[in-house]
């Protein structure tokens, strides 16, 4: 069986390809279809805008698509950037970089700990088949410098709690035993090996 991995993010594409290496599925990707789809992410909820991905991609290529939505959630700042973690910054082109810069100055205003969580919601859609929405949060502290050479987005700011790193700072095999994305694919693999018959 194929299964499409609906992100052009090339390292939630590493990181989802690794989660289900073990599945007897083919990844294909959007670039290996040529699928050049740009999904407005319209929803109010983490949950909506994976569905959406999904979806979306499901119908274009007739293939079961696995997709997610990701957003990090500051409790200092009531939750932002929450859904809008990838457009932190309002402006074209503004780089992982940039988005990290404009979190740790809106948080210069506030004591610490800043604590934190990243939340992640894949959905699993495909034809015939009714959207299954997985869910994983990862929990930790935002520090001032940014650790590890991993990763990518916001993985560098945040300590998370019981591994005292950074996922930028964890390997991808490590990486996959913390992280909230992994957790969300992992709630999701009994359900995608029903649909390849597998148990």
């Amino acid at each position: 069986m194929k299964l499409l991995v609906a992100t052009t993010n090339a390292g939630k594409l590493a990181e989802l390809t690794d989660l289900l290496k073990d599945l007897n599925v083919e990844i294909i990707t959007p670039a290996n279809l040529g699928l050049k789809i740009e999904v407005d992410e319209t929803g109010d909820t983490y949950n909506a805008n994976a569905a959406l991905k999904a979806e979306t991609f499901a119908c274009a290529s007739g293939l079961i698509t696995i997709a997610d939505d990701t957003g990090l959630e500051v409790d200092a700042l009531d939750g932002r950037p929450g859904l809008h973690s990838a457009r932190y910054v309002d402006a074209p082109g503004a780089t992982d970089a940039e988005r990290r810069a404009k979190l740790l100055r809106e948080l210069g205003a506030f004591p610490r700990p800043w604590t934190a969580h990243f939340h992640c919601s894949v959905a699993v859609a495909g034809p015939g088949l009714e959207t299954q929405i997985f869910k994983g949060n990862a929990y930790g502290c935002i520090q001032t410098e940014e650790r590890g050479q991993f990763g990518f987005g916001y993985d560098c700011l945040m300590v998370l709690d019981g591994a005292g790193r950074t996922l930028a700072e964890m390997k991808m095999d490590e990486k996959n035993l913390f992280s909230h994305r992994a957790k969300a694919v992992k709630a999701a693999i009994p359900y995608l090996k029903s649909l390849i018959g597998e148990h």
